[in-house]
């Protein structure tokens, strides 16, 4: 029998009273596991009221306290690693290790925001005019709210609300229905670290939830991870309601291998990016651009390794690959593989039509890998967001950079090369955000910061870093006199330092 989860408002878990419910399953097995409630507008309010009524105090908090929470937050979420990577296994179905290295990604923006007093500093210039002296600090905005996506169900949130919790402000996360677990795990977490009540809740909803959170006017900030159709309505709507939102969308990722690359490093890269986590990762490599000579080898050694995927539950240590998070994504990728067969592309593995003994109602895909594509094609230019790896060749350098700097995406991208001027020339040059030299996946630690260009970010603020805490924290700039010496009058023209 599956279980009722709940809603996390006020520090208690709280039970949906709206009635309708969301299924989550198990992708290894394909059985229903939960009931999610899916909230309605009513109760996403109450959730931001108890953000609202947590603020004032939460603000007032010394910086250096709530650096202490986050410390504490920190040691609980390395104790309960295994704990929180095996929720992310059962609801989504990607093998452990992949997801216990998604806990390892979340608590590195956490180890991050223990530095916030240092972050929030602010300047000062004295003396800038005759007794005037002007200084500056960033103060929270309110309540902020985040949607993140099933695909990282610990890391995502991870970027989002720790950093906006220590800046002083509350917030509303609202996870994907499909993976709602983990989530409420990590704001259990967060209590038991010292956060007072109300500060972190956690909604479960569906479209009526993030429409009530674009739309009240209490929800000062909004974070979002997704697909580029929904974050461009996010990002539309927010701003329109006078919110900062920052909205990261879809990805086509290029790996380029140049002739002189080293082929067996940009065959582990191509395997591990291209079917680790069964293709569900903004980052993962779809499009592998073969230059030159380069295409045929790497076709050939990359045909057998992808027919030896071993493919199986994520819980076995065994397996390569995981399920596929739910049937319906499921039957979405494979719909992509038959529009591909159907262009004209060559089909040189597929995985179709799967079966696991002991597993026949899980998710499983195998993975598949297309020759001969070419940018017409829609599993080129679309995201697919499963196994399946396109092999795009062009005979030049400069034919790879345009085809990378052409697509609408620019996420992240990525180049194989021994050459010290290619690999520079690349990077200052191609039109994306995260760029990988001889590096597949280029996810920047949580010092640096994450996003993309062009359809895979809207917004003008990037997740996490110091991208992050200017996103969560808004700048006041204090100029000062005190009576003395100095001449006090009324000046009827621009105040100048001169």
């Amino acid at each position: 029998m599956s279980q009722e989860l709940h809603h996390f408002i006020g520090g208690k878990l709280v039970a949906g009273q709206n009635k309708r419910f969301g299924n989550v399953y198990d992708p290894a097995t394909g059985h229903i596991t939960a009931q999610v409630p899916l909230a309605s507008h009513d109760e996403t309010l109450a959730a931001i009221s108890a953000a609202e009524a947590a603020f004032p105090e939460w603000a007032a908090t010394p910086v250096t306290a709530r650096a202490q929470v986050m410390f504490q937050y920190r040691e609980l979420l390395e104790t309960h690693r295994n704990e929180l990577a095996d929720l992310i296994t059962s609801e989504h179905g990607k093998i452990t290790s992949d997801a216990k290295g998604s806990v390892s990604r979340g608590i590195e923006v956490v180890e991050f925001a223990c530095g916030i007093p240092h972050l929030l500093k602010g300047d000062y210039s004295a003396n800038v005019s005759k007794g005037i002296d002007i200084h500056d600090l960033r103060q929270p905005l309110g309540v902020c709210a985040g949607i993140t996506p099933f695909n990282f169900p610990v890391m995502v949130p991870l970027w989002m609300f720790p950093l906006a919790i220590a800046c002083g402000n509350t917030f509303v996360l609202k996870p994907s229905e499909k993976v709602p677990s983990s989530s409420l795990r990590l704001a259990e977490l967060m209590k038991e670290a010292g956060l007072p009540d109300g500060v972190l809740n956690v909604i479960n909803g569906d479209k009526e939830t993030v429409d009530t959170l674009l739309e009240d006017s209490r929800v000062r900030a909004l974070s979002f991870v997704g697909s580029t159709a929904i974050a461009k309505h996010i990002y539309a709507t927010g701003c329109a309601f006078g919110k900062r939102i920052q909205a990261l969308g879809g990805a086509k990722n290029h790996l380029v291998v140049m002739p002189d690359a080293d082929i067996d490093k940009a065959i582990e890269a191509l395997m591990g990016a291209g079917y680790g986590s069964a293709g569900e990762r903004c980052m993962a490599i779809s499009v592998a651009v073969a230059v030159g000579s380069a295409a045929d080898t790497l076709v050939e050694r990359l045909k057998t390794e992808v027919g030896n995927l071993t493919i199986g539950p994520g819980t076995d240590p065994d397996s390569n690959m995981g399920p596929l998070v739910t049937g319906d994504h499921r039957k979405r990728v494979e719909n992509y593989v038959n529009v591909g067969v159907t262009e004209g592309a060559a089909l040189v593995v597929d995985g179709r039509n799967l079966s696991l003994k002991g597993f026949e109602d899980g998710f499983f895909m195998g993975g598949c890998l297309f020759d001969h594509v070419s940018p017409n094609m829609r599993i080129y230019r679309e995201e697919i967001f499963g196994p399946v790896l396109c092999i795009v060749r062009v005979p030049t350098y400069e034919c790879a950079l345009n085809l990378v700097n052409s697509h609408e995406y620019g996420n992240g991208t990525a180049v194989f090369t021994k050459d010290g001027n290619t690999a520079r020339n690349f990077a200052n040059d191609v039109q994306t955000g995260m760029v990988g030299i001889n590096v597949p996946i280029p996810v920047p630690l949580s010092f640096h910061t994450f996003g993309g260009w062009k359809n895979s970010l809207f917004g003008s603020a990037n997740m996490y870093g110091y991208e992050g805490v200017r996103f969560y924290s808004q700048l006041k700039t204090i100029t000062s006199r005190w009576p003395g010496e100095i001449p006090w009058g009324a000046d009827f023209t621009m105040p100048t330092s001169r």
